[in-house]
Parts: structure tokens; sequence; C-alpha cells
């Protein structure tokens, strides 16, 4: 998009065919205008101002939103927890770069909210849930079998969880702010699956029969958190490859993307797996207009990598429906965990046994000793109680109906035979770059978050990173479509002005 000098805010004023023109509207600079129109044909003058179901579209301001420091540091955060550069350059250890990140990020996104004349928080049902979640922690700590171990946990492990939460839902205000870190999270992803593949090859960081074990410590330390952090975030690197960037980015996610699946394979994660196909099933109802290409990929892949899968990988992949082809004995003792999990939540239905305190709850009847629910709801249910497993069961819920309507609020792939007055202010909302872009991220999420709950399933992750970025993902998403869609409807309107409508979009820096 060409922009005049001094132009520091676009207006979309027309929408004629198959152009989209948009006005740039300078300081002390009077109106400049920019054409975006298909390579080759004829200029065409601007569209005049005019109501909505006129013959022309109302002109209206877009807000330009610029990262600030509260983003740069979510970003600097989300760059120390993924590529764990603490684990390798042993000087940065001591140095606690995470928790100094998160907490300067924080303070700037406060200072940034009070000097602008917003709220503190901008609150959110997933938002609600979140705090509510931390509330009910505090509230079983007093009944838990170890209060201080769970209140130790909590502060360690889900408070920060539940600020960087904060951090990213306030700071994301923008389709190319939500573009750079989800970049960002495929780049790392990119580094572990290297590192992994590099691993397999040379025969070390291999565990439980030759199972690819985390090249980091914490986030994917295990192979079965390593394969779900895979397939959670495969979809993203997947669309990224297959949509409109330049050649080198998309070469370069298509690579990304092969070396996180070889390392979802040489983890032999059963979850991971089942994860994977339900990802890719999703993903191909989800790939609209890229279907064939997408098709064709995993054909080829098939292909190439099925050949080449060890008889031990088919032999655990068999073990989920065949319990005499799991010599090791996890399947059973999950079953066991799993019915003791159950047990547990009935068994103290209210309070639960505390945050992180399964593990620790060892009475006569139990079987399988110190070990994990290894399923997310029964996690909750058996460490929380009721209230805390209502609550992260509407955080599961929630963003299916936030992907819907973001979905429905969106510009859609083919322009309709008869335009309405959702689809109008759809196209005016986003450029066609920026709503191409989005309706890839709503569906890379949404095939993102069924392999997370599939692998969740088998796993206690209930107050796991993973699912927090995705969740915030989802709620930016939805959150800045309905800013641009609601702008667009109130200038329309004629129901505000340029000013309070950028702030109602999120502003400059809210």
């Amino acid at each position: 998009m060409r922009r005049s000098p001094g132009c520091c805010r676009s207006a979309v004023t027309g929408n004629c065919g198959d152009e989209i023109v948009i006005e740039g509207l300078a300081f002390n600079h009077g109106a400049a205008t920019t054409v975006l129109r298909p390579k080759g044909d004829p200029p065409a003058p601007p569209a005049p101002p005019g109501r909505p179901g006129g013959s022309a579209p109302v002109p209206f301001a877009l807000p330009v939103v610029r990262p600030n420091a509260a983003y740069w540091g979510a970003c600097v955060f989300t760059a120390l927890l993924f590529f764990r550069p603490q684990d390798t350059i042993e000087i940065l250890s001591p140095l606690h770069l995470s928790e100094v990140t998160a907490v300067v990020a924080l303070v700037a996104l406060a200072i940034n909210r009070i000097s602008s004349g917003l709220p503190l928080l901008r609150f959110s049902p997933e938002l609600a849930g979140v705090i509510g979640l931390a509330g009910v922690m505090m509230a079983t700590a007093p009944f838990s079998i170890w209060p201080g171990g769970s209140i130790n946990a909590m502060m360690d492990v889900y408070l920060k969880v539940a600020l960087i939460f904060i951090l990213l839902t306030h700071s994301i205000r923008s389709p190319e702010l939500l573009r750079r870190i989800t970049w960002l999270i495929v780049l790392a992803m990119g580094y572990v699956a290297l590192r992994g593949c590099i691993d397999y090859v040379r025969g070390v960081n291999l565990v439980e029969d030759g199972r690819l074990g985390g090249a980091t410590s914490g986030l994917m330390g295990n192979p079965n958190d390593l394969a779900m952090n895979m397939v959670t975030f495969l979809p993203f690197a997947t669309f990224a490859a297959l949509g409109r960037d330049r050649a080198p980015k998309r070469l370069l996610a298509l690579a990304i993307a092969v070396l996180m699946l070889a390392v979802i394979m040489f983890t032999k994660s059963r979850a991971g797996m089942l994860g994977l196909g339900v990802t890719g099933f999703v993903m191909l109802l989800q790939a609209g207009r890229f279907r064939t290409r997408l098709i064709a990929a995993l054909l080829v892949g098939s292909l190439v990598t099925v050949p080449l899968l060890p008889d031990a990988f088919w032999t655990r992949l068999s073990s989920i429906v065949n319990q005499e082809e799991d010599p090791t004995g996890s399947r059973q003792a999950r079953k066991e965990l799993m019915l003791m999990g159950w047990q547990t939540f009935l068994d103290h239905p209210f309070t639960g046994v505390g945050v992180n305190q399964f593990r620790n709850y060892n009475p006569p009847e139990r079987v399988v000793m110190w070990q994990e629910t290894h399923n997310v709801v029964l996690q909750i249910l058996a460490e929380l109680g009721i209230f805390g497993g209502a609550i992260f069961v509407f955080l599961m819920v929630r963003p299916i109906w936030s992907l819907a309507r973001t979905k429905r609020r969106l510009p859609r792939e083919r322009r309709p035979r008869r335009e309405t007055p959702a689809s109008r202010t759809a196209a005016l909302a986003f450029t066609p770059l920026e709503g191409e872009w989005m309706r890839s991220h709503v569906a890379a999420s949404i095939a993102g978050f069924a392999g997370w709950f599939t692998c969740a399933q088998f796993a206690s992750i209930g107050y796991y990173w993973t699912f927090y970025y995705l969740l915030a993902f989802i709620v930016a998403a939805h959150d800045i479509t309905m800013a641009r869609t609601d702008l667009v409807r109130r200038s329309a309107a004629g129901e505000t002005g340029l000013v309070p409508m950028a702030r109602r979009a999120g502003g400059r820096d809210a």
C-alpha cells in the first residue's frame, strides 16, 4: 500500500468492483488518496461519500496501531519462553530475564493505559474466566492437602500465565501485531524442531525406547509436551506456507512445518499422533482455496515419510487399542490414574486436593503413585473441585464461540453474489491482505485448538502456557475484528467522530 507523505491514518472510502480506495488523512496537509487495484487495470477515481445502503459507502478512519513497549515486552518474553536461550547460555540463567521482561512490560502496559485515559483492564469473558480460576485456587488453598504447596504452585506457575495472558490480550491490537508474534512462535517451533531432528539423528536426548525428548527444558521438556506443542502450532506454520507472503518466507514456513511433523513422529507420542490426525482433518476442512495444495502436500509427505518410520513407532501407536503392544504398562497406568482422578473429585467435590497436589495425594487405595491424572478436565476437577472445573470448561468452550463469531465478521474468501450490509462492513474493515491473513489465522486457531484439545485428554496441562497463548491469540483476533467492524458501522451511522472511533478500536497505543 502506497501512502502519501505525512499520512498518519487511513480510511476506506470506497469498494468499487475490484478496487479498494484508501484515503490518507494527513496532519495539516489536507487529504491524499491511494487507489489499490489489480495490476494492469486503468485508474479509477475514488467513490464519493454516501450512506451504507446507497451507491457509495461512508468514509471512516481506521486506527494505525503501532507496537508499544508492552507489545515488545510480550514479544521478548515469548522468545525467552519458547527459545529458552538461558538453557544454552549459562550466564543468562541467574539473570531471570523472563521475570524481569514480564514486569517491565506489564508496568509499561499499565502506564500506557492510564495515561491514555483507559481502564487498567479491558474485561472480556475469557479474562474473567482466567481471573476466576485464580480466585478458586486461592479459595481452595486452605483445604488443600498441602496449603503451602498449592499457594506456591499458583504463584510460581498460574499467576505468571495469567499476567502474560493479560499482557498479550491488551497489547495485540491489530492484524499486523498479531501476525508478528504468531510468526515469532512459528520460528521458535522451527528452532526447537530443528534441534530435535539433529538430536534424533545423532541418537542423543532419547528416552523410553528411543523416544525423542525436548531439546530445551520447561515448556517442551519431555516427549509428550514436545509433541503437544508441535501439534498445536503446526497449523500456523502450514497456513503461513500456503499464504501470500514472499516466496522465501513461505519456503521457511514450509521447512518449519516439515520439521515439526518429523518431531511429532520422533517423539512416538500416542496423544501427539491422535492430535495430529485431528489437526490435519480440521485443517483440511478450514483450508478453503488452499485445500488442493494441502491435500497434495499431505499425500507427498505421507509417501515420503511413512516408509521411513521404524517398526517401534507402529508398535507403540498400535498400543492405543492393543494393550499387549505396550511393554512399559503406561496405557494401563493412565487408565488407573484417570479412575483415581475421578474418585478424588468425588471425595473432594467442592475444594479438590489443591493446585498441583494430585501427584502428592496418595490414599491407601491408590495404585499408581506420584503421577498426574493424564487428563486435563480430571486434573482441574480433582485439584480445584466443581467450581474450578466449571470455569475451566467455560474457558475451553468459549474459544469455539469466539472463533465462530470472528469468522462471521471477517470478509469472505469469495465476494458474495449479493452484497449485504454485513459483507460491505467486513470488506471495508480490512484491507484484502489483512482479511485473507485473518481468515488464515482463524482457520489455524481452530485446527490448533482441536489438536490441543485432543492431546489434553491424555495430559495434565490445565495450568500450561500453550493453552493460554492459544486462547490469547483467539481473543486478540476476536477483539480486533469486533473493533474494526464496529468502527465501520458506527462511522457509517454517524454515531461518533474520528477520535472516539480510534479509541474504540484500541487507539494508537491502547
